[in-house]
């Protein structure tokens, strides 16, 4: 974009799709995804003089306020607002056709351990992929299904009739829990709040070890953070020899 006004959008370190301009009177922030975007920030002078920049070269529709966004549903309160993908569930449940209304408490089973060799080849595995594709997008506003996603990706090369039941019951699972958002409220102080943990030589093919984090916005009347803005499930690339091991790798 050769305009004046993007120019003094700086592209973020972080994310390539993310550019930032700072004045005096606040913070801007724009999200460009193809012809997709999300302006805001602090400055309202500024958002519309780049507002009124775009509609000069292209041929531009403001959806005003925000309320959805590559999937992503917005709800905006007096408190904070809310983010969820409930349409992009209720799309993928329709696909998946699943032939009953059961729901289940948790995403997968404890203690499960599933091995390539678990159950019978699939004779066509591009749903199973098609579905776990769907699944790791979900993840965006889903931290609790991170880890059966995580796990049952590693079986998308040749995945069995086993895997294909534990990929069903996580969708039964968002069925169940499927008005479930992401809450930011609008008072928050900056402290972070982070929490880890590890497993040790659980993987049963290879033995290496899980970690997962997560990190929080502290808000000020709650113990255990406020915002959930950052989460990962994933496995080491060695083999940890002792416990105390994997849990400091989980922490550095």
């Amino acid at each position: 974009m050769h305009l004046q006004c993007i120019s003094w959008l700086l592209p973020s370190a972080h994310d390539p799709a993310l550019f930032v301009h700072i004045s005096p009177r606040g913070r801007t922030l724009l999200l460009l995804y193809v012809d997709d975007m999300i302006i805001t920030g602090d400055d309202s002078k500024y958002i519309d003089f780049v507002k009124a920049c775009l509609r000069d070269q292209f041929l531009m529709t403001d959806l005003g306020p925000l309320c959805y966004f590559l999937g992503i549903e917005v709800s905006s309160t007096s408190d904070g607002f809310s983010i969820s993908q409930e349409k992009y569930i209720q799309d993928l449940l329709a696909h998946a056709a699943l032939g009953d209304e059961r729901t289940v408490e948790t995403s997968m089973e404890l203690n499960v351990q599933l091995r390539a060799s678990d159950g019978d080849p699939l004779p066509d595995p591009i749903r199973y992929r098609h579905l776990l594709g769907s699944l790791v997008y979900l993840d965006v506003t889903s931290p609790d299904i991170s880890y059966p996603v995580h796990i049952l990706s590693q079986f998308v090369l040749a995945p069995t009739t086993v895997h294909y039941s534990h990929i069903l019951r996580v969708l039964r699972y968002l069925r169940g829990t499927i008005t479930r958002r992401l809450f930011f409220p609008r008072s928050s102080s900056l402290q972070l709040q982070a929490y880890s943990d590890a497993t040790w030589a659980s993987d049963p093919m290879d033995r290496h070890s899980l970690s997962s984090y997560c990190v929080f916005v502290s808000a000020p009347t709650t113990i255990l953070g406020g915002s959930l803005i950052a989460w990962k499930t994933k496995k080491y690339t060695a083999v940890s020899r002792l416990s105390v091991e994997a849990e400091l790798r989980a922490m550095a």
